[in-house]
């Protein structure tokens, strides 16, 4: 078993940046970034620890840069309303939270003048690992990176970007035993919530977005989602108590809502996915339901972080498999169904009204069910003059309007529709032998009829005439 650092945290997690020793400071500064939350934090809590082994207090720090890639008004509205609770909840541990806005790292530097010691989290993102170097390169204290957002850190699962879940699961679940344990908080003995350090006022999220010079074409959703770590676990719990028990069966079935929609959540670090596997695992349900569920929050989270830590172009057509990129290459000059603009698929305006209605559901609450997730990204290779066009239109579409869009998982879920992490399939028209859905499809294996009157109720959708798409 890996040996622990700190209780609850395991010395895997924990990784220097640089070779640089604790400077004579006046805190420990937590660079807060990708965890925004104030529990089951692992690099609040180990910054907590050496604070104490110091003598000093934990000042953290975000750095609210108003250019980060693809994000908008609906992102950071729920950012913003997250960031509000996490600066009260580490207030009533003593702890302040110092907000900027700027360049992360330069953030980073900047408050780090002063620290003994710089921790911060972990991003797997190009940018995010860039903005570490930066830190890491410049600061004049040692900096230590402790991973928060998986439940088992990734290179201890794999030296390589996995073929799939299957090879991922049993190197996964031969560690996980070891990493499922909970993590205690921290007695905090050097408050820091009095220090004198300018910075944003958190807790007027509208008046922080005012300042701001980001995309506001896109309307936030806080009506269907609400950010913040109180909001999350009241979703969780709410699934726990009713939907996990019909999980197993009801994942895949887009009409009902058994599913825990905490995926937003877990990109702003709002949750730990640690803690909602040891909720699940405890909770009262199927075995057969919990497994389900743990696979998908665990297994397939981790697969995501495994492809986008060990692919440098994930972001780009050429990280599809070699196999996929020459099916849907012979296939290029196949008819295609529809010949719609971006525009016109922007607009949920194609001759698919279940696909129109989860373009619809994707736009107004910033979340689409996993099943018509897969759906929705099929269709648009399919639709699409060539591959790499349908590539750069489903992953735009979803960075813009998903609250949990540029994220591992989506990365992963993009790459997938496109033969990422599957294998060759009988060979159709289009996609070659990179797997295909059809509408005939939806309408055998669940009530999608149901799905299209639930998007109705819910975003005001004009139901379309509903008919079979596909001979």
């Amino acid at each position: 078993m890996d040996p622990l650092v700190y209780p609850g945290i395991h010395r895997s997690r924990v990784r220097a940046l640089n070779d640089r020793v604790d400077a004579p400071g006046r805190f420990v500064l937590y660079w807060m970034q990708q965890s925004q939350r104030a529990e089951v934090n692992h690099a609040l809590e180990y910054a907590l620890r050496e604070a104490n082994r110091l003598g000093q207090g934990v000042l953290v720090a975000f750095g609210l840069a108003d250019d980060y890639p693809e994000a908008n008004l609906r992102h950071y509205a729920f950012m913003l309303a997250g960031l509000k609770e996490t600066a009260q909840a580490l207030r009533r541990r003593g702890i302040a939270l110092v907000a900027r806005i700027g360049s992360p790292p330069r953030v980073a530097l900047e408050l780090g003048r002063d620290a003994a010691l710089i921790v911060c989290d972990r991003g797997y993102l190009r940018h995010q690992r860039a903005w570490r170097a930066e830190v890491a390169a410049q600061a004049a204290c040692r900096v230590v990176e402790v991973e928060s957002d998986a439940v088992v850190p990734i290179e201890e699962v794999s030296a390589k970007a996995e073929v799939g879940a299957r090879t991922l699961r049993p190197k996964l679940h031969r560690r996980l035993p070891d990493y499922l344990v909970a993590l205690p908080p921290t007695r905090v003995r050097t408050p820091s919530a009095g220090m004198a350090v300018a910075g944003l006022d958190l807790d007027e999220p509208e008046a922080v977005l005012k300042r701001l010079k980001i995309d506001r074409t896109v309307a936030a959703v806080p009506a269907v989602f609400k950010g913040g770590t109180g909001a999350a676990k009241t979703r969780l719990q709410r699934f726990l108590a009713d939907g996990l028990a019909r999980y197993d069966r009801n994942h895949n079935q887009p009409q009902t809502d058994d599913v825990s929609r905490l995926s937003p959540y877990l990109h702003f670090g709002q949750i730990a996915p640690l803690f909602v596997a040891l909720e699940a695992r405890g909770a009262d349900a199927p075995a057969a339901a919990r497994d389900a569920f743990l696979e998908q929050v665990v297994v397939r989270r981790e697969l995501a972080c495994n492809f986008v830590h060990f692919t440098p172009g994930y972001d780009a057509y050429a990280c599809i498999p070699a196999w996929a990129q020459k099916t849907l290459a012979e296939h290029t000059r196949d008819p295609r169904p529809g010949a719609y603009t971006a525009e016109r698929i922007e607009n949920a305006e194609t001759g698919d009204p279940y696909w129109n209605a989860a373009m619809a559901e994707m736009r107004c609450t910033g979340f689409m069910h996993s099943h018509m997730r897969m759906y929705w990204g099929k269709k648009i290779l399919e639709w699409s003059r060539t591959p790499a066009e349908g590539f750069a239109l489903t992953l735009r579409l979803n960075n813009r309007y998903f609250l949990d869009g540029r994220d591992p998982n989506s990365y992963a879920g993009v790459g997938w529709v496109y033969g990422v992490h599957d294998r060759p399939w009988p060979e159709r028209p289009v996609y070659g032998k990179v797997r295909s859905m059809t509408a005939g499809g939806l309408e055998r294996k669940c009530d999608i009829r149901a799905y299209v009157e639930n998007v109705r109720r819910v975003c005001g959708y004009p139901v379309v005439a509903i008919r079979r798409l596909d001979p």
